[in-house]
């Protein structure tokens, strides 16, 4: 399960955490199942306060501190912190603990690995030499873990200064680069029946701006030898992969899937990577957060239509937007929250979701959106063309 809490109280620091850890705790203290918190993220609105969250998890956790991501992001509604945690529960889940920046968690013939908390050091080698650093760390996690950086179907990356220039290009940019540098020597396994496919199909990935300068980095990876499942990457019909970019958009283009599907005998879920509001490959609606927005979701809707699973080969009923288990929505602009909202809780409903002040990879986008989905089907999945 997901839970994406936010403190009502404006207390202090330590104040508004207590809140939402205690919510926390008696949300999962209700389920039928005892339940434990694998992997969260923590949104922070002053760099300042990190030390001291660190701190207060650290004391709520005790030795079962689940993976974690601090990310400078103010919560849009002014609270000092916001939390999207995931449990789990079950007689034959298995949870092992493995070094500082991973955890394992083990059920019905499935392998997850959460690597969190990666941040660089220091500054030299600019962007490039950090991106490049941090993923060696993440790869030295995930073997350490038993894993390998090829199993790899979800990545963050929360950069500072995301549309700033360095050595003439964008931030951003050299990010691109340092991480298709580092992808040419992977073979990601998209799909686990058919670990062969070409190099050139990629995990979905969230890149977007934080407070401060430097680079925090995460990743969800997923091994198993079922036979019943596999992955799927999805584009989405009316944009043009990232990957396949123009240079005029990044010297080296953004590798990443708009989306990943796990097919699961008769379960699906898709990780939608970060949305904003671009057509083709050309932002639409500069300075308008409303049609910004709206296109935006509307890119989400088609990513995990029916329509486009059965472009994609796959036979199945996709996603609705309410199939969304939770939405984070990313803000250029503070003041644009209450708009973006409303637009959001009119075509998601009541998907949990928590706003955060981030800067969007162009300096003209003013919104981005991921989120997961869950869907299930009655009897097992087919092939399109069978």
């Amino acid at each position: 399960m997901s839970l994406m809490l936010v403190p009502q109280g404006r207390g202090s620091l330590a104040e508004q955490a207590r809140e939402i850890l205690t919510l926390q705790e008696q949300i999962l203290a209700r389920q039928e199942q005892p339940m434990t918190v694998t992997s969260q993220t923590v949104f922070l609105r002053e760099p300042e306060s990190l030390t001291p969250c660190e701190t207060i998890l650290l004391e709520h956790y005790g030795a079962k501190r689940p993976i974690t991501n601090m990310v400078f992001q103010p919560p849009c509604c002014g609270a000092a912190l916001a939390l999207e945690a995931w449990a789990i529960g079950g007689r034959d889940v298995r949870i092992e603990q493995g070094g500082e920046h991973t955890l394992t968690v083990s059920y019905d013939g499935t392998r997850w690995i959460y690597c969190a908390g990666l941040r660089s050091e220091g500054s030299r080698g600019g962007i490039y030499g950090q991106t490049i650093a941090v993923l060696k760390r993440m790869q030295r996690a995930l073997e350490q873990a038993g894993g390998g950086f090829e199993h790899v179907l979800r990545t963050w990356f929360y950069l500072g200064g995301i549309t700033e220039t360095e050595a003439g290009l964008q931030r951003y940019m050299e990010l691109n680069r340092a991480r298709t540098d580092f992808y040419r020597r992977i073979k990601f396994h998209c799909s686990v029946a058919q670990p062969s496919i070409p190099q050139g199909i990629y995990p979905a990935s969230t890149g977007i701006g934080m407070s401060g300068s430097g680079l925090v980095a995460g990743s969800l990876a997923l091994q198993t030898q079922r036979g019943d499942a596999f992955l799927l990457p999805l584009e989405n019909p009316q944009q043009t992969p990232a990957y396949a970019y123009h240079p005029r958009h990044s010297p080296q283009s953004p590798k990443f899937s708009r989306g990943v599907a796990l097919v699961l005998d008769n379960y699906i879920t898709t990780w939608v990577s970060g949305t904003a509001s671009v057509v083709h490959s050309l932002s639409r609606h500069p300075g308008d957060i409303r049609k910004q927005t709206e296109q935006t979701v509307e890119n989400i809707e088609k990513l995990i239509s029916a329509d486009n699973f059965v472009f994609h080969g796959i036979k199945h009923p996709g996603a609705r937007l309410n199939d969304l288990a939770k939405v984070r929505v990313y803000l250029k602009r503070a003041e644009d929250f209450s708009v973006c909202k409303a637009i959001c809780e009119k075509r998601f409903g009541s998907v949990p979701a928590i706003y955060a002040v981030a800067d969007v990879c162009r300096p003209e986008l003013l919104v981005e959106i991921e989120g997961v989905a869950f869907t299930k089907r009655a009897r097992p999945l087919q092939n399109a063309r069978t």
